[in-house]
């Protein structure tokens, strides 16, 4: 295969598009007329199509359900005003899918596969892609272990997919988060840089008990001491600090964002300060006392920038007042019109869907 490969279509008969409220867009909850699928087995990736978005027959001894072989991809679709499709970061996005595949010991997906796949998937759903302000399309790769077996051994087989939904805001309304002390979300040598399925999951019971408290979210801390910040559930976390912005770097337990490293870089080319170090809970709460953290906001690709308001640790909830030079504000909209292709792209993230 090249980069200028076309794989099979399979069209649905009927569209859903029309029957589509995308005013009123549940995040991940409805998706779109097609899919793109890829199956791997004897050592190759074979038969890539696209097909109608439909249940798949998977054995009850698929690997993936007694195993956990599954990782997956976030990344969006967006259309300008001349009705030019654009993925952000693609190849980024790629390089991550195919280092959590290694860490779970599947197989790498080929970038012909990957980026053609999204390429043609996005160009046949293109109506659902929405100029409007805010809106986009969310695209999901991922991939799972098929073979039937229920031996403690990798998978011999894989499906890899792409789905596409329709996406508007991920939060609404204020976000207030917990920092944690008990539960953990990765350790040392773990999987916790890999986007793997597993890791969301062993997130959601202690978030769903903070969330019958009000609060939305949970910050990570390490696994040791539970002293040191990592990331949220869905998002790496950025501090304000005076006018420095402080973000965990990446390791062993931290997600490598995309969009992480798109603000640090935005951040950098407006002359913002950034450091990228440790950064102890006792430092933040310090910050608050003192009256010197103005901001707190996560990074996503489904949220991409989101300001929290507010954060609970050691029984204390402390909160935050809105800065009316908000670093978020200016980032989020700046990273979005790079991503609309309403300004110039000096870092040449944009990717032109063909």
């Amino acid at each position: 295969m090249t980069n200028n490969t076309v794989f099979p279509v399979k069209l649905r008969e009927t569209s859903k598009f029309d029957s589509v409220d995308f005013n009123n867009l549940s995040f991940g909850s409805i998706f779109t007329d097609h899919m793109f699928i890829c199956h791997y087995d004897k050592g190759s990736w074979n038969n890539p199509e696209i097909v109608p978005y439909a249940p798949i027959t998977l054995e009850p001894s698929a690997r993936v359900f007694h195993y956990g072989q599954a990782i997956f991809e976030g990344m969006k679709a967006f259309k300008d005003a001349d009705a030019n499709l654009w993925l952000f970061r693609p190849n980024d996005n790629h390089i991550r899918f195919n280092r959590s595949a290694t860490r779970l010991a599947m197989p790498e997906v080929p970038q012909e596969i990957f980026i053609e796949g999204l390429n043609q998937l996005v160009r046949l759903e293109e109506k659902w892609v929405k100029h409007d302000h805010g809106a986009s399309l969310y695209l999901r790769p991922f991939m799972i272990a098929t073979e039937p077996a229920i031996s403690a051994a990798p998978s011999k087989s894989y499906k890899f997919m792409i789905l596409a939904s329709p996406a508007r805001t991920y939060y609404q309304g204020d976000v207030r988060v917990l920092i944690a002390e008990k539960f953990s979300r990765s350790a040392d040598g773990g999987v916790g840089y890999a986007k793997a399925a597993g890791n969301y999951a062993a997130q959601f019971y202690p978030t769903a008990l903070e969330q019958k408290k009000g609060l939305q979210q949970v910050i990570w801390t390490d696994s040791n001491s539970h002293e040191y910040i990592e990331e949220a559930g869905t998002m790496n976390i950025f501090f304000r600090i005076g006018d420095t912005l402080l973000t965990a770097p990446t390791s062993d337990h931290i997600l490598d964002g995309i969009t992480r490293k798109s603000v640090i870089q935005l951040a950098d080319s407006l002359g913002i300060p950034v450091e990228v170090r440790p950064i102890s809970v006792s430092e933040i709460k310090e910050a608050v006392k003192k009256n010197t953290l103005k901001e707190i906001f996560g990074s996503g690709t489904a949220a991409v920038i989101n300001p929290i308001c507010g954060f609970e640790h050691g029984g204390e909830l402390f909160e935050l007042s809105a800065e009316e030079d908000s670093y978020a504000s200016m980032l989020k909209n700046k990273l979005m019109a790079i991503q609309r292709n309403t300004v110039p792209d000096p870092f040449n993230w944009r990717h032109l869907v063909p």
